[in-house]
């Protein structure tokens, strides 16, 4: 029988699930459980490899599991200690294998499309220290007419499944949408795509199918998006990074349906009666008025 590495754990613990108060689409509030993320960061032999977010139920197997399958460590033998301390947010491995050449293996690291890995946190974080968003008003009206045009979109995810979809929108009118199998790939390439064309992020509403997680919130965050909207839910600390960034956090967000976590000041309760002829009433006026600025501009230009 193979001798087991030996797992050493702090008295440090961390919360699976937290409580927070939200407000739904009729202005009612509410508590909701929400699925805490920590970050994990993962040493072998004292080097720094990766940040894992994680919900941190089984640290020591993640962190095993996660350098086994990158090809990291292969000997369980040689492994003598895992060490998981949740004060510094921490795992570091001891092996006896070789790992010399770990530093070219990491150069070549693959950036995959799951979700909850990376190496960037601690950088970025420090990079948005400071950043201040602009607190734009939503009236529920275009927040159902928003949700209603995205039903047009998911074409991969309709005819296939198995992938995220993301979108930057302005008013009701989807400017771009994009699928990918991984959430930040579809996140990533909005992003590239607002820099090439010059395009800032004070006057859009990002639209993500995936979960609202720290990262989710980061990369909204540096694109300068103050809206960031979900039919999905929210994590602990994507939900922290929410209320500390000034973004405005709606969640569960399908049909007449949504949950706002943060920025519940910025949404104006506009609907009453018939919801669907209101929604419908919003977008065709907002389409209306994209219409008209669209044909100013060819006046301009002729």
């Amino acid at each position: 029988m193979n001798p087991l590495p030996k797992i050493i754990k702090t008295n440090a613990s961390v919360k699976q699930t937290m409580t927070v108060d939200i407000m739904d689409e009729y202005g009612d509030m509410m508590t909701k459980e929400i699925a805490c993320e920590h970050p994990l960061t993962v040493y072998l032999n004292w080097v720094e490899v990766v940040t894992l977010m994680t919900l941190g139920e089984r640290p020591s197997a993640l962190v095993l599991g996660y350098l086994k399958n990158q090809g990291l460590i292969a000997d369980l033998k040689s492994i003598e200690s895992v060490i998981i301390d949740w004060d510094t947010n921490s795992a570091a491995v001891i092996t006896k294998e070789d790992t010399g050449n770990l530093a070219k293996k990491l150069e070549k690291k693959t950036v995959t499309s799951g979700c909850g890995q990376g190496t960037m946190f601690g950088n970025v974080m420090k990079k948005l220290e400071g950043v201040t968003l602009p607190q734009p008003q939503l009236p529920q009206s275009q927040l159902y007419g928003l949700l209603e045009s995205l039903t047009h979109h998911n074409e991969t995810y309709k005819a296939a499944g198995a992938v995220h979809g993301c979108a930057v929108c302005k008013g009701t009118e989807i400017v771009s949408f994009v699928e990918d199998v991984g959430r930040h790939n579809a996140v990533d390439t909005l992003a590239g795509e607002l820099w090439l064309a010059g395009q800032t992020g004070e006057d859009k509403i990002f639209y993500t199918t995936g979960r609202l997680t720290s990262e989710m919130v980061i990369k909204v965050a540096q694109m300068g998006i103050p809206i960031l909207l979900s039919r999905s839910g929210a994590t602990q600390m994507g939900y922290e990074l929410a209320q500390k960034l000034g973004i405005t956090m709606i969640a569960r967000a399908k049909g007449h349906r949504f949950q706002v976590y943060n920025g519940m000041q910025n949404l104006i309760l506009d609907i009453k009666g018939n919801l669907d002829e209101q929604a419908k009433s919003f977008k065709l006026k907002d389409s209306k008025r994209a219409s008209d600025k669209g044909n100013d501009k060819s006046g301009d230009n002729q």
